[in-house]
């Protein structure tokens, strides 16, 4: 068959776009600073450059999922690179702050459409064999953008101004376009479906994301009775009544039915979501260790925090093929009691630990999460029948995110609960030396609820049972 001799074309084109939205994700956060000085806004106005992208793509991802089922995920997947590089030449262009935040939506919008096909073209185009030897090395491409964006962002700002983090990617984004189309073009991934697609509930589905994700990630700041957090909620609230009665009526609804039946595919998205949010969990507290009771600078803090993205980089594709023979139920749950027994390791850290002490404890978060991710992934996408691999693969990116955004949510929440209780009702505003204690009982508080969730994680990889062959 021509689309499995070349392979590994496809899988290359793929991993472009993976890589590029995956980058933008995470080198824009270096630009940060230099966008806040040469713009002129403060730091709350600043950081939606950062969250409005996150927000869009996370809203997106589903629908496009089911759009790429019915319209073809070559179409999908070709325009949402073009729109990706319309939005970063938008984002190169702008001259004020609305402007940049309303670019970096826009170009949400195309990363949305990139990485809702990514896994569905890949599984498309490699025998189920080989599937998780594929989407480990394309969870190794995940972690090289998300561990090389820091870095390369700090370069262009070194030679150049940060609009330039934006105008490279046009060329990049166009040229693989244009291959994509001709690569992708009369395959299994060309294919089309006269099916409606439901405009309303993708709506829905978006207002309803985009409200939860922005209360969960605010909601510690703002507080859990103020009035924007409220809102959000009841907004949330709302799209989802509305949603769900939308779906019940529809001939062809976003999510089928029947995906929700299916025990190899729900299953690992419940443990995916986990994973990410213990994961991350220990992503957004351990800088704050690193740079209060450690004492390190931010350079170095970032050195070490590149850590477990090295070791997912080792250890996905080596997982991956393991998975293609041995199946996912056994490595998905060894991951995830790997990375459950790094929140127990890092609960006993000191302010005098060593770097190296602090780097192997995040090596084994690092391991953990790789053994997991590629054999979690080819089961849930091999679960599902082909004419909904589309919205298969939208879900397991929309959960990973959500995974995400609830790790950081639920760290910050006990962290900063239990340090304003322990210190008398002060809060992590300015560090100082005296605060040590407190902060490492605050800290030791939020690990222990990782290693509850991670507990938890454990149980539900193992109940997902044998892979079917």
């Amino acid at each position: 068959m021509r689309e499995r001799s070349d392979k590994w074309a496809i899988f290359t084109v793929v991993a472009v776009g993976v890589f590029m939205s995956t980058l933008d994700g995470s080198i824009v956060n270096v630009a940060l600073p230099a966008v806040m000085q040469d713009l002129g806004v403060p730091m709350p106005t600043v950081e939606w450059v950062m969250m409005i992208y996150l927000l869009t793509v996370s809203s997106l991802l589903l629908s496009f999922g089911r759009l790429g089922d019915i319209r073809g995920r070559r179409w999908v997947y070709t325009r949402g690179l073009g729109v990706f590089s319309a939005g970063s030449l938008c984002c190169a262009m702008a001259d004020s702050a609305l402007w940049l935040i309303g670019a970096r939506a826009f170009q949400g919008v195309g990363a949305a459409m990139v990485m809702s096909c990514t896994q569905a073209i890949v599984v498309d185009a490699f025998p189920a064999s080989e599937r998780g030897r594929a989407l480990g090395v394309l969870g190794a491409v995940v972690a090289s953008g998300l561990t090389v964006g820091p870095a390369l962002g700090g370069w262009i700002l070194h030679i150049a101004s940060w609009p330039f983090i934006f105008w490279i990617n046009i060329p990049i984004g166009l040229g693989a376009a244009v291959w994509a189309n001709r690569l992708l073009r009369n395959r299994q991934v060309d294919v089309t479906r006269r099916e409606s697609f439901d405009g309303w509930g993708a709506l829905f589905l978006a207002l309803g994301m985009g409200a939860m994700l922005a209360a969960l990630t605010h909601g510690y700041a703002w507080g859990y009775g103020s009035a924007p957090f409220l809102s959000l909620m009841g907004l949330f609230l709302v799209s989802t009544l509305s949603l769900v009665r939308r779906e019940i009526r529809t001939p062809h609804p976003l999510i089928s039915p029947s995906l929700l039946r299916i025990r190899l595919f729900i299953l690992p998205v419940l443990a995916g979501m986990i994973l990410f949010a213990g994961l991350f969990t220990i992503i957004f507290l351990m800088p704050f260790f690193l740079m209060h009771p450690r004492g390190l600078s931010p350079g170095d803090t970032g050195m070490i925090m590149v850590t477990p993205f090295i070791f997912l980089f080792l250890f996905a594709p080596l997982s991956g093929a393991l998975s293609d023979r041995l199946g996912s139920r056994w490595l998905c749950t060894l991951g995830m009691a790997v990375l459950t027994a790094s929140f127990v390791l890092l609960s006993r850290l000191t302010p005098e630990a060593s770097r190296l002490e602090i780097a192997w404890r995040l090596a084994v978060s690092g391991i953990g999460t790789g053994l997991f991710i590629a054999p979690n992934n080819a089961a849930a996408m091999s679960a599902v029948p082909r004419k909904f691999m589309g919205v298969a693969a939208g879900t397991v990116a929309t959960v990973r995110n959500l995974g995400m955004v609830l790790g950081i949510a639920l760290a910050g929440t006990l962290f900063n609960s239990a340090f304003h209780a322990l210190s008398g009702g002060r809060l992590l505003k300015v560090y100082t030396p005296d605060l040590a204690p407190v902060f490492m009982a605050a800290f030791r508080h939020a690990m222990s609820s990782g290693i509850a969730m991670g507990a938890l994680g454990i149980v539900v990889a193992f109940l997902r049972g044998r892979d079917e062959k």
